[in-house]
């Protein structure tokens, strides 16, 4: 029964239980701030299930010395890379998330409204 919830399956669990909220907060809120709440939780769980998805279990820092032996290096060592990727998407989402809070910004000192169904300007 524990095997089922392991630290793993609990951490990929969260991650797409955010994935989920923040797909359904940018779908179906109408307000412009919950709408950046949402892509926040979006990129916040795609990180999680990403970080989730490359975790060896008892394996060590991409680092060859004394602790690890060249000749199991392939085998003990933990991949860096998903680590970096998602290091640079939090960057880039923290940039993603001020720009759209400096245009939800620009867009409630021209029509002091956050309801997305009063911009109707570029409508077809």
């Amino acid at each position: 029964m524990t095997q089922y919830f392991s630290l793993e399956f609990i951490t990929m669990l969260t991650g797409f239980l955010l994935i989920v909220v923040g797909i359904w907060g940018m779908i179906s809120q109408k307000n412009l701030i919950k709408i950046v709440i949402g892509f926040s939780l979006f990129d916040t769980g795609l990180n999680i299930v990403i970080v989730s998805l490359s975790y060896i279990k008892n394996s060590t820092a991409p680092i060859i010395d004394r602790a690890v032996d060249v000749s199991q290096a392939a085998s003990k060592i933990a991949d860096p890379v998903p680590q970096a990727l998602v290091l640079t998407s939090i960057v880039i989402g923290l940039g993603v998330t001020a720009l759209m809070l400096a245009y939800v910004l620009r867009l409630y000192r021209e029509k002091k409204s956050l309801d997305i169904n009063s911009y109707t300007d570029l409508k077809w």
